[in-house]
């Protein structure tokens, strides 16, 4: 994983907002997690990489049982 985002504790749309803000500091490829335990989340990420030309990956929970939300930035 190239960039962790931690996201615990956030509500929508603020992990797509810290998500969206972050992008950027990674290559194209590379793969960004999102660590958000909002609901909402998983869905509102997927919904934000088709409006933005990323992929989502999918969904990796974390030790903590929180879901980890993999995006891959793409070109």
């Amino acid at each position: 994983m190239t960039l962790v985002l931690d996201c615990r504790g956030q509500r929508c749309p603020l992990p797509v907002i810290v998500l969206a803000r972050r992008i950027a500091d990674v290559g194209p490829g590379e793969l960004v997690r999102v660590d958000a335990d909002d609901p909402a989340a998983p869905n509102d990420v997927a919904a934000w990489c088709r409006m933005r030309g990323h992929t989502f990956v999918g969904v990796e929970p974390q030790p903590d049982g929180v879901p980890g939300i993999v995006v891959r930035r793409e070109p």
